[in-house]
């Protein structure tokens, strides 16, 4: 595989800090342009950046400087993949800028999920939708070699739909009910104030029910051709933000089109592994992991499993209103962000969508 040399769009918050993280020490991509806002341009990342991780800034990316977040005037070469991560009013007039200018934009935003030729893709799911860049306007140009925009879900969404896809092909989905329990990382920095947060629950996460909704039955629908056929399934769901760091914790009902016993539903979780044999280095080894303990999946003990890129499952039972219920957890920075945009990078790199090439690996 090629190496190839990546920008980070909205590289201070804290999307833009995980993908530094998580691309630090990627075999396949190198970071080399890294933007941010008019008054952070022209400092150091270091200078810039309020550094929130685990884990050191790395010293080479504290020394870079920040450039502006459009594709001129940039005193460093613009890499052709961009990953995003910009607020969905910044996202939705600067992203189209860095496509017509020949860059996969790889991004985190909310602000095209939903756009007919727009991918919405978790790789385990539906990278069968990838195709659709080829009807973006972006993408006819230079001989169908131009840019185009590729988006990975919400944060609340991506866990959801790992769980929900096994479930689908096996037995169909009828009907669904979500509640969730939601980390104050989802947020971002500063995010939500310390005394709305710390004893509390806030029973609303503005525009999150809306997404879970309308971006589920896209991601688990059929591509046809230019557009998305969406999944004929119902869905209601219940957002909270609760004060947990990270991790996105989801309780389901589910009524399913097929009877289905327990042993099956938990068959169809443990031999879901859509990736295994391509070797991406972001792919878990697992996308759904079960966990047969009564008390489990929790934040603090599971949001790290499979690096942060495994869905873990428990509490399957069933449901007095629906047919099944269960909780699931997912690491909402990183599979539900940063880590689901490079999958999906990773999966446009052994497709051959990126044109650019900077040396070949040993």
């Amino acid at each position: 595989m090629e190496r190839r040399n990546v920008g980070i769009l909205g590289a201070t918050g804290m999307v833009g800090q995980r993908f530094i993280q998580l691309l630090a020490q990627h075999p396949w991509f190198e970071i080399t342009w890294i933007a941010a806002s008019d008054r952070s341009a022209g400092k150091t990342y270091a200078e810039a950046c309020r550094w929130k991780l685990d884990t050191p800034l790395p010293p080479r990316i504290a020394a870079m400087t920040l450039q502006p977040n459009v594709p001129e005037g940039s005193a460093v070469e613009l890499p052709k993949i961009i990953f995003a991560a910009l607020d969905a009013d910044i996202a939705r007039e600067l992203e189209p800028k860095f496509a017509a200018v020949g860059c996969a934009v790889i991004s985190n935003s909310s602000a095209f999920r939903m756009t007919t030729d727009v991918p919405l893709v978790v790789p385990e799911v539906n990278a069968d939708h990838l195709p659709l860049i080829e009807h973006q306007s972006w993408r006819k140009e230079n001989g169908g070699k131009g840019g185009y925009i590729v988006t990975n879900p919400n944060c609340s969404a991506i866990g959801l739909v790992l769980a929900l896809k096994p479930l689908e092909e096996k037995f169909g989905i009828e009907s669904l009910f979500v509640s969730t329990m939601q980390a104050v990382s989802g947020a971002g920095y500063p995010g939500v104030a310390s005394l709305d947060i710390l004893g509390n629950v806030v029973p609303f996460i503005k525009n999150e029910e809306e997404k879970m909704q309308e971006e589920v039955v896209k991601l688990l629908g059929a591509a046809k051709g230019d557009h998305v056929e969406m999944l004929d399934a119902r869905l209601t769901a219940h957002c909270n933000r609760v004060a947990v760091e990270d991790g996105h914790t989801e309780c389901i009902s589910i009524k399913l089109r097929k009877p289905a016993t327990f042993d099956e539903i938990v068959a169809a979780w443990e031999g879901f592994k859509p990736l295994e044999g391509q070797h991406l280095p972001s792919a878990p080894d697992s996308p759904v992991e079960y966990d047969h303990a009564v008390d489990r999946p929790q934040p603090r003990l599971d949001r790290m499993r499979g690096k942060g890129m495994t869905t873990v499952v428990g509490r399957l039972r069933p449901c007095s209103l629906l047919d099944w219920k269960f909780v699931l957890l997912s690491h909402n920075t990183i599979r539900g962000a940063a880590g689901a945009a490079i999958l999906n990078a990773e999966v446009l790199a052994r497709l051959g969508k990126f044109e650019t090439k900077k040396k070949v690996l040993a």
